[in-house]
């Protein structure tokens, strides 16, 4: 029994596919810009690599752009970063980072939402990557819906930790005189993260919310067993029967998740 709770997945194979919850504790997932990048490279946007592995991606008027930095020797294994600026090649008005043991899934769901701000910007008299109206309620208030615990301090920050405790979004909303993110994000242990995320004074809210969506979202993530960070393990929960071959044990199942957050999937 200790053995079971500690690794429930110890007796699948280490390539047997299972589809789990929550997503914040799936382990990454297939580290691919092609599958993160939902961009129209076919129709002006740029796509360029670097003889170290960097990957770089921006909008055809090269005020947006996002890079994957691997660096496999760390323990984020590297980093994905957003930023725009009011001008081509200009300084950043914000920027967004993720390490790459984020889950890809929701890495392409900030991304979507960021093609999808670009493409109202450029089409209207509005820019809401840099003029968001979103007030921050909308990217918060769906983590209490799902049970997300809720905390504020004096220093002006107010923080929601999952049902387990193995992931959080912290908020500043007092930001005069402060420094640091105005949004971050983790998964795991929060003195250990599996992953962790950050988003500075500036980021579109649109896009923050897109991101708490598909962190909550009940779409469970199909992983291989080896994939998954070793340590949450027993904190999840296989969202459907794995096939029957090559499984003599199981995972507990999930039961229909309470007022699921909307989120794209893959």
């Amino acid at each position: 029994m200790p053995d079971q709770l500690r690794d429930p997945f110890k007796d699948l194979a280490p390539d047997q596919t299972v589809m789990v919850l929550p997503r914040h504790l799936a382990g990454p997932g297939t580290t691919d810009p092609l599958m993160v990048w939902p961009f129209p490279f076919d129709d002006g946007w740029h796509l360029h690599t670097t003889d170290e592995g960097m990957v770089f991606a921006s909008s055809p008027c090269v005020r947006m752009w996002t890079r994957f930095a691997p660096e496999p020797e760390k323990r984020g294994k590297g980093t994905w970063t957003i930023s725009a600026s009011h001008v081509p090649f200009g300084p950043s008005a914000w920027e967004i980072t993720f390490d790459a043991t984020t889950p890809v899934e929701i890495l392409h769901d900030v991304h979507t939402e960021l093609l999808d701000l670009y493409l109202e910007s450029r089409h209207s008299d509005q820019n809401h990557l840099f003029d968001d109206p979103t007030a921050p309620h909308e990217a918060y208030t769906m983590l209490l819906a799902c049970g997300w615990s809720h905390s504020v301090k004096t220093d002006g920050t107010q923080t929601f930790l999952a049902p387990d405790g193995l992931g959080g979004v912290q908020h500043r909303y007092a930001t005069t005189g402060s420094d640091g993110p105005t949004w971050r994000a983790w998964g795991g242990y929060p003195s250990e993260p599996h992953w962790q995320a950050h988003l500075s004074l500036g980021a579109p809210t649109t896009v923050v919310a897109a991101f708490t969506a598909s962190l909550i979202s009940a779409v469970p993530l199909h992983r291989a067993a080896k994939d998954v960070p070793f340590h949450t393990r027993h904190d999840l929960y296989l969202a459907a029967p794995a096939p029957a071959k090559q499984t003599s044990g199981t995972l507990p199942v999930a039961p229909p998740p309470k007022n699921a957050g909307r989120g794209r999937s893959l």
